[in-house]
């Protein structure tokens, strides 16, 4: 069996990430981390007609950024991992039509780009892949206009709010490169019945918990093993919670503890409320500041875990709430 406890797989062949990719929008370079991007456009429809269209461009610059960075051709990617937050994934759909790749569209909300990951790892790790590449995005506004009101509509975004990131990341997965995938814990769906879209990081805080608990577990570890623990978006608000929910777990995490969605801003100088959300959001901060700092011998082991808000407009139309769901990947270094 490639598992131990009950939720979390060991890759035994030892899937690695070879190259990374980042694209982001003006904003995202504006902040704390723009040296670390590879590309940071002026333009956020990059001469598109639409938000949608842009976000399509998005993904395929990013796929197209991290073929050349791995040295490769488009023949010889096997397999190709797209998602985004757009109804029926048509970010990816859109932007990665014409790459004769063969391609699943995911949709995990915030947490797809870990899921993308931790499904190429499978398909590596079991030799049914060489090489895949894995790209989620996101768009603010795009994301505006399909789950809450259009930018034109001018409503009033409450301090819970988080800033849907403008940008995509990608990864190249194969069986050499420089950062292992050792692990990973695939999560289960959580509901506490919150129907706020105006605060997705306490909807999605208790999946979180629910993950990394079942990770200590699993794998006998606590969070003074790793370097870094990592969450997708949860924003100031949602790490707040999944920090107090693990200290009641017995885990105290808040040394290790960093958020995409609190890394990619300046919270203060930039007005995004809560921090940063959407799927581009973890996906461009580890394809550049995340995965420096392994190129640079900072870190050597990691826990990357994104978190997705499994819901649409018409569910909270209809009384719905916001289930939510972490998956997580742990990380380490290769010195050989």
């Amino acid at each position: 069996m490639n598992r131990i406890g009950k939720q979390t797989i060991i890759f035994k062949n030892t899937p690695k990430i070879s190259a990374t990719a980042s694209i982001v929008g003006k904003k995202e370079g504006e902040g704390p981390l723009s040296a670390y991007f590879d590309v940071i456009v002026s333009d956020e429809k990059v001469n598109e007609d639409s938000w949608e269209k842009a976000e399509s461009k998005f993904q395929q610059m990013a796929v197209k950024k991290v073929i050349e960075k791995a040295s490769v051709c488009e023949c010889d990617i096997d397999m190709l991992y797209g998602g985004d937050l757009l109804n029926q994934c048509t970010g990816a759909n859109y932007g990665l039509k014409d790459m004769r790749i063969p391609f699943f569209g995911l949709y995990g909300a915030c947490s797809t780009f870990c899921e993308s990951m931790l499904l190429s790892a499978i398909s590596v790790d079991g030799g049914y892949s060489k090489r895949s590449i894995c790209v989620t995005s996101s768009h603010f506004c795009s994301a505006e206009k399909q789950f809450r009101m259009p930018l034109s509509y001018g409503g009033q975004r409450p301090p819970s709010a988080q800033w849907t990131v403008t940008a995509s990341g990608a990864v190249v997965i194969e069986n050499k490169g420089s950062i292992k995938i050792t692990m990973a814990t695939p999560g289960r769906i959580v509901d506490m019945g919150i129907n706020d879209a105006n605060n997705m990081g306490t909807a999605m805080a208790p999946a979180a918990c629910d993950t990394l608990t079942a990770l200590f577990n699993d794998t006998d570890t606590t969070p003074d093993d790793y370097d870094m623990i990592i969450t997708g978006d949860l924003g100031t608000i949602g790490s707040d919670i999944l920090c107090e929910l693990l200290y009641n777990n017995g885990y105290d995490i808040k040394p290790q503890h960093y958020d995409c969605g609190c890394l990619i801003y300046d919270i203060e100088r930039q007005d995004v409320h809560s921090g940063g959300s959407g799927c581009g959001c973890i996906a461009s901060v580890f394809c550049s500041y995340i995965y420096n700092k392994f190129m640079n011998n900072e870190i050597n082991k990691i826990i990357l875990m994104a978190t997705g808000a499994l819901m649409n407009t018409q569910a909270l139309y209809q009384g719905g709430c916001i289930p939510a769901i972490a998956h997580a990947l742990i990380l380490e270094g290769d010195r050989n």
